[in-house]
């Protein structure tokens, strides 16, 4: 296995090490986790093409390691009593993803692939500047709310990207046959 699928699962294994931290009361240690493993995004997407050793598997498990990462604390986050993420925001984020993760599925099944756009990047950074704005600073600070808004924005502005993008998918084939 290669280095960039390689930090892929280290990503992923490094998402309950995150959590359990917070939940034992270690804010700035689950912090420093998740910022480690989001720089993992960042490093095996870099060594893969400058290496040239793009694979399928880091094609797949890249994104759901992101989509993994980010909703599975920002879920953790916007419950309980200490929630510092509002709801609202994780909705939106969990919608979006849902709705392009089930466009990329029918293009597949076209044969077309849906690559990111940077609107996905900047939209993946200002997910992990929300969140790790909500795990360093007190509950209800506004630059967490204020971050939030702007990842809904850029959440709902890179799934319509997509979805534009990809209008052509969704056009019904015909046989030539009335029904």
């Amino acid at each position: 296995m290669n280095l960039p699928n390689q930090l892929t699962i280290l990503r992923v294994i490094m998402i309950p090490v995150c959590l359990v931290l917070w939940a034992l009361g270690c804010p700035i240690a689950a912090a420093v986790v998740f910022a480690l493993a989001a720089a993992t995004d960042f490093l095996d997407g870099y060594i893969a093409r400058k290496k040239n050793i793009v694979t399928v598997f880091g094609k797949f498990a890249d994104p759901v390691a992101d989509k993994i990462l980010v909703l599975t604390t920002m879920i953790f986050l916007c419950a309980g009593a200490d929630a510092r993420l509002p709801a609202w925001a994780v909705c939106i984020v969990a919608a979006r993803e849902l709705m392009v993760d089930g466009l990329r599925l029918v293009a597949v099944g076209k044969g077309n692939v849906i690559a990111a756009g940077w609107l996905g990047k900047i939209k993946t950074n200002t997910q992990y500047a929300c969140v790790l704005a909500a795990m360093l600073l007190e509950k209800d600070h506004w630059v967490t709310l204020a971050l939030a808004i702007l990842m809904s924005v850029m959440t709902v502005w890179s799934g319509a990207q997509y979805f534009w993008a990809s209008r052509n998918v969704f056009r019904e084939e015909t046989d030539g046959k009335s029904a």
